[in-house]
């Protein structure tokens, strides 16, 4: 068994431990491999041992990969996305998990429609408060999900949060668990009429305690893909 195999398979017994302690079905959830720091050809190797599922931060970064590999999988776009760079992303990532602002949510409808596509998008929230991290106040939630009306080709399909890395995991629980309330108060509100399903929420030193709390998808970088 290659290392590559090796690691998927380690984290694929402690994806299915997490579902059983939280009473949720394995099937519930989708693992997304970060390959934002590691070669094409290491990628191609992630999309052989059966992972569909890319995140990558940022175009410049992803180009080169995309253009070798994009048919072979489905693509996230997960970093902070510029609005200058929308028209490269759109029909070629297929979710957007850091929608954070109308001007970027203007960007991403216009070549939405330009290509006559609907765009998967993930309301990024900051639920932590941090400074350093991107994403909207959680107070902010229900006007910009009213505004977001305006954008016909948008579809918002979840959440997606980034905890503080800390030394216990345990810690980021109210992180994961906010935006889990924060999704359930989304749907419960009607404003976008339609529900919304997904909740974006878990890296390599915190998965578990996503997947406890109500994470759909996870974005794995070193422990999954290697450096």
């Amino acid at each position: 068994m290659s290392a590559l195999q090796e690691r998927i398979a380690e984290v694929e017994r402690r994806i299915a431990a997490a579902c059983e302690r939280s009473g949720r079905a394995r099937s519930d959830v989708n693992v997304i491999a970060v390959t934002k720091y590691v070669s094409a050809e290491a990628t191609e190797q992630v999309l052989q041992a059966g992972l569909a599922d890319i995140g990558e931060n940022r175009w410049q970064d992803a180009q080169e990969k995309w253009e070798r590999l994009g048919s072979q999988g489905t693509w996230h776009f997960i970093g902070h996305l510029q609005t200058n760079k929308v028209k490269e992303v759109v029909g070629r990532f297929a979710y957007i998990h850091s929608l954070d602002r109308l001007s970027l949510a203007k960007e991403i409808d216009k070549k939405a429609a330009q290509l006559g596509l609907e765009a998967k998008c993930f309301i990024q929230l900051n639920v932590s408060g941090e400074e350093t991290k991107y994403g909207l106040p959680p107070e902010q939630l229900p006007d910009f999900a009213q505004q977001l009306k305006a954008y016909p080709h948008i579809r918002i399909v979840g959440l997606m949060t980034m905890a503080p890395f800390e030394a216990e995991a345990e810690a980021t629980r109210p992180v994961f668990r906010g935006l889990r309330e924060l999704r359930d108060g989304l749907n419960r509100s009607g404003v976008l009429g339609y529900e919304v399903p997904g909740l974006s929420m878990g890296m390599s030193n915190d998965f578990e305690v996503a997947i406890e709390e109500g994470a759909t998808w996870v974005r794995l970088g070193s422990i999954l893909v290697g450096k």
